[in-house]
This record gives structure tokens, C-alpha cells and sequence, in this order.
């Protein structure tokens, strides 16, 4: 892969099936839980019918798409702008701690610091146990907050 260029590009409704599968993917293997793909897909496909929601970005190498992220918004009151979450983000395995991560992220990041009063600032969650995923982010620049996260999901 060092010599071959990954392209991060908006993702197109043509995307919905592959993204929902990696989707899919990603909750078996993180948290081993089984969604069904109805569901999903249904999800995926809001984004694109909503745009409003978020927008997901898919990285491609060779004309594969070997990976995807979504990203959503929140409003700061604090801050009089929007907050740009980063979720759903999911790698190949074959392509995992390649640098794929970090060039989303330098995307995302370019956008959010070109939009001036648009965006202030990036945010992500991980899972506590995940600690590939949390030193990636350390070495990104990004910082663990003070905040916990509370849920009560039906």
C-alpha cells in the first residue's frame, strides 16, 4: 500500500449496501453484536435522504472503497457553532494501521479548521477497552476530555 494513494471523497447513495455491511462488520466485531441489515440499511440511507443528519466519506485504494466514516453535528451554544463528530468508522482489516484512519482524520480536520464560525472543533468516542483505537487518536493530537458519557438507549 506505500506506494498506492488513498482517496477520501464524499460518499454517493450508491455506497448504502456496502457502507451497512461494514457497519454490520464493525458491531460483531467491537461489541459483538448482530444488527439486522434492514435496519442498517435503512439507517445509511437516511443520511444520504437527509442530509442534515451527517455525511459519510469513503477511502478508496485502487478504485476499492476500503473503508468509510461518518460524520454529525452538534451545536455548541458555548462556542455559537458546530461541534463535527467523527462515528461509524470502519477499516478493512487486510488495511487497518496503514495510516488510513489518520488521512480521514486530516480531511475532516482541514474542513473543520477551513470553515471558519461554521465548525469549532472535533469529536469522537471510543470504548474504554479499545486502546489501538485510543493511542491512534493521542497521536493525532486529539485529547481524552474530562466528560463521561452516559446513555439510556431504547
Amino acid at each position: 500500500m506505500s506506494n498506492s494513494i488513498i482517496k477520501i471523497t464524499a460518499a454517493s447513495e450508491n455506497d448504502v449496501a456496502l457502507i451497512a455491511d461494514f457497519q454490520i462488520l464493525m458491531a460483531l466485531e467491537t461489541e459483538n453484536l448482530k444488527l439486522d441489515k434492514q435496519v442498517v440499511v435503512k439507517g445509511v440511507r437516511s443520511v444520504f435522504d437527509f442530509p442534515e443528519k451527517g455525511k459519510y466519506y469513503t477511502a478508496t485504494l485502487n478504485g476499492e472503497i476500503i473503508a468509510s466514516l461518518l460524520t454529525t453535528y452538534e451545536w455548541s451554544d458555548w462556542r455559537n457553532s458546530q461541534v463535527v463528530w467523527i462515528q461509524s468508522v470502519f477499516v478493512k482489516k487486510e488495511f487497518r494501521r496503514q495510516g488510513v484512519f489518520s488521512q480521514f482524520y486530516s480531511f475532516i480536520k482541514n474542513r473543520v479548521e477551513t470553515s471558519v464560525g461554521k465548525y469549532c472543533g472535533i469529536r469522537l468516542y471510543v470504548d474504554k477497552t479499545n486502546t489501538i483505537a485510543s493511542q491512534t487518536y493521542q497521536t493525532l493530537g486529539m485529547q481524552a476530555n474530562h466528560y463521561k458519557l452516559y446513555e439510556d438507549m431504547v
